[in-house]
C-alpha cells in the first residue's frame, strides 16, 4: 500500500510539474496512511523530480520516522488532515495565476474568485483567502482549520484555501482528486483574470445545487 501511495504521490507531482502547476522547488504533495500518519515531499524538492524512497514519512504521533527531511509546511498538512477526516491527499502549489490574483486583488476574502462557471461551483467551492504569512509560518495552519471548521458549520465545507502571495492548499480523498481540484481553481483564476465575467446567478447555482449536489 505504502509503495502504491509513494508512487501515485510521484506520478501527480511529474504531471503537476510537467504542465507548468508547479515550478523549481515550490509546492509540496502530502497523503494519509492508514495507521494515521502520512507521506509528504522533502523540503525544497522538486515535484517534477521526486523519488519514491525519499519522500518523508510521518507517524500517527507527527514524528518523521524515515525519508528526508520534511517539507516546512508538515504543521499545516498535520491540521488539515486532522480537521477533515475525508482529507486524504493534500496539495500545495505556487499556480502562477493564482498568486497573481492575490497581487491584483481577490473577489472578496471568503471567495477568491467568484462563481463563474459550472465546473468551479461544482468541483472547487468556496475558497477562502488566509493573509500572507511567511512560508512555513506555523500560525498558518491554525488559520486554515478554523477555516475548515468554520465552512463546515456553515454547510458548505470546503476543500481549498489561497495563502497570499504564495499559492493555494487543497485536499481530497486522493492525490488524482486532489489534483484536479488545484488544477480547476486555477484554470478558474485564469478566466477570471483574462475576463471579468459576470458570476453565475443565484437561480443557475441553485440548480447545480439540486442536480449535482454542489455544495455552495
Amino acid at each position: 500500500m505504502t509503495g502504491a501511495l509513494r508512487d501515485e504521490i510521484c506520478r501527480v507531482g511529474a504531471s503537476l510539474y510537467q504542465r507548468g502547476y508547479v515550478h523549481a522547488s515550490a509546492g509540496n504533495i502530502s497523503v494519509r496512511l492508514p495507521d494515521g500518519g502520512f507521506l509528504i515531499t522533502p523540503t525544497d524538492a522538486c515535484l517534477g523530480t521526486l523519488e519514491p524512497g525519499r519522500l518523508a514519512e510521518i507517524d500517527a504521533q507527527g514524528v518523521q520516522t524515515a525519508g528526508d527531511r520534511a517539507s516546512k509546511t508538515l504543521a499545516l498538512h498535520q491540521r488539515i488532515y486532522a480537521s477533515d477526516p475525508d482529507a486524504h491527499c493534500v496539495i500545495h502549489t505556487h499556480a502562477t495565476h493564482l498568486v497573481a490574483l492575490t497581487l491584483a486583488g481577490v473577489w472578496s476574502p471568503n471567495d477568491i474568485v467568484p462563481p463563474i462557471t459550472p465546473y468551479f461551483v461544482m468541483k472547487v467551492g468556496h475558497v477562502p483567502l488566509v493573509a500572507y504569512h511567511r512560508p512555513g509560518d506555523p500560525a498558518v495552519a491554525g488559520l486554515v482549520a478554523a477555516r475548515i471548521e468554520t465552512s463546515r458549520a456553515a454547510g458548505t465545507p470546503i476543500r481549498a484555501v489561497m495563502l497570499e502571495r504564495l499559492g493555494p492548499c487543497v485536499w481530497h480523498r486522493s492525490p488524482a482528486e486532489a489534483s484536479a481540484v488545484l488544477e480547476e481553481l486555477e484554470e478558474t483564476a485564469r478566466l477570471w483574470l483574462m475576463a471579468r465575467p459576470a458570476p453565475l446567478t443565484a437561480a443557475q447555482i441553485d440548480e447545480l445545487r439540486r442536480h449535482f449536489g454542489a455544495a455552495w
